[in-house]
């Protein structure tokens, strides 16, 4: 696996993360949110099941190129 796609891979982990565990919570200490991010990690971990990516790398980046032009450009 090259650099790029490890770190596609480490930011989609930590947005799962942040959705379903961080956003979901409230923790009124830092032990809370401790064990709310272990059992997390525990349930992520027995579950885990890899990423498919249904789009190469060019489609990828095409899309975001045209995005881009998009946004780039003078409001009408």
């Amino acid at each position: 696996m090259d650099r790029r796609a490890s770190a596609c891979g480490v930011e989609r982990w930590f947005a799962e993360l942040e959705r379903r565990c961080l956003e979901r919570g409230n923790f009124c200490s830092l032990d809370a949110l401790k064990i709310a991010l272990e059992e997390w990690i525990k349930t992520w971990n027995d579950n885990a099941k890899p990423f498919n990516w249904t789009k190469t790398a060019d489609q990828v980046l095409d899309r975001i190129c045209r995005y881009c032009d998009r946004i780039s450009q003078p409001a009408h």
